[in-house]
């Protein structure tokens, strides 16, 4: 079984400069099947933004989204862990501050990031890589990066006879 967050999480975080407009992170977003983007300035973490933010912080206050700097609405107190972390501490640290996942930094600069799902897997114990449970998105640790579920994986059920 895991012990640090370093063993669980997923290296390379997608990241963005503040300077990045509205626009350019959704379109990342929606490339990469992904809800949020990391936030840096001179390479450290400066915040997160999630599809959410977007939705709330920019379209519903009718910004201009072409414009709009992601700075100006992602989440700046983000609560972080480093990659000796135990992942025990890291899954009480999402439970305390009701957040789903954590950016993986090193002096500030992001390394990763762990998700919930990454967590709960690696504390469930007797589970190995080929039996796995899914998670939420209906994708097992074995699954491709960035591969969108059919609604079949989604749903669990089997897919209609051809």
């Amino acid at each position: 079984m895991p012990h640090t967050v370093e063993e669980v999480m997923t290296r390379d975080p997608v990241t963005l400069p503040e300077e990045a407009t509205v626009v350019k992170a959704a379109k990342l977003m929606r490339d990469r099947g992904i809800g949020d983007v990391l936030v840096v300035g001179d390479g450290r973490l400066r915040g997160l933004v999630t599809d959410r933010d977007i939705v709330v912080r920019a379209v519903a206050e009718g910004r201009d989204l072409a414009t709009t700097p992601l700075a100006t609405l992602c989440t700046c107190d983000v609560v972080t862990v480093g990659p000796d972390h135990d992942v025990a501490e890291a899954a009480r640290l999402m439970r305390e501050k009701d957040v789903r996942q954590l950016p993986v930094v090193v002096d500030g600069r992001p390394i990763g990031v762990v998700a919930l799902a990454d967590l709960t897997l690696a504390l469930t114990p007797g589970d190995t890589p080929g039996d796995a449970p899914s998670d939420a998105r209906g994708l097992t640790p074995g699954d491709a990066p960035g591969l969108t579920p059919t609604p079949d994986r989604v749903s669990g059920r089997a897919p209609a006879p051809a």
